[in-house]
């Protein structure tokens, strides 16, 4: 218990961030492009999103599975639009593709408490944060993220 409770809450030194940084060729300039594409999409879905609300006396409207999934790959593909408009193009499908539909089903999509909703923007800016201090946890979640958008990146 004691190795989970430090795999989730003991910063690790800067010297041990930047070490893994560098054995893991995770560029700087590279995790802001990353950063900036997860804040992109977490906004086009949550500007976008036509699902419930959970005030009173308001219609509500029901979508579907298969509506949240167009609607997440609407987002999607606009995204990828627009990175490609700045000159900077992502594979269409792919892990990348994989894992973020995954983390917005679950984190999104499925989730009632709209706080948790909202909050999705925060979580990816303290994640990418290069200036804070990271836990274990944190930069394993902030590699695998940075991996599947590199091994998508077109070059």
């Amino acid at each position: 218990m004691e190795n989970f409770f430090n795999y989730i809450s003991k910063p690790l030194t800067p010297e041990d961030v930047d070490v893994w940084f560098r054995v893991n060729n995770m560029i700087p300039e590279k995790m802001e492009l990353y950063s900036d594409f997860a804040h992109s999409l977490n906004i086009m879905i949550l500007e976008t999103y036509l699902g419930e609300n959970e005030l009173p006396n308001e219609t509500k409207i029901t979508m579907s599975e298969n509506d949240n999934k167009n609607h997440f790959d609407w987002c999607w593909n606009k995204i990828l639009d627009n990175f490609k408009r700045e000159g900077i193009g992502f594979n269409n499908n792919g892990e990348h593709y994989d894992y973020f539909n995954e983390f917005f089903d679950e984190v999104f999509y499925k989730q009632k408490d709209e706080k948790v909703k909202t909050s999705i923007g925060k979580f990816f800016k303290e994640l990418f944060n290069v200036k804070k201090s990271f836990t274990k946890s944190d930069i394993d979640m902030v590699s695998a993220i940075y991996k599947v958008l590199d091994k998508n990146l077109k070059k």
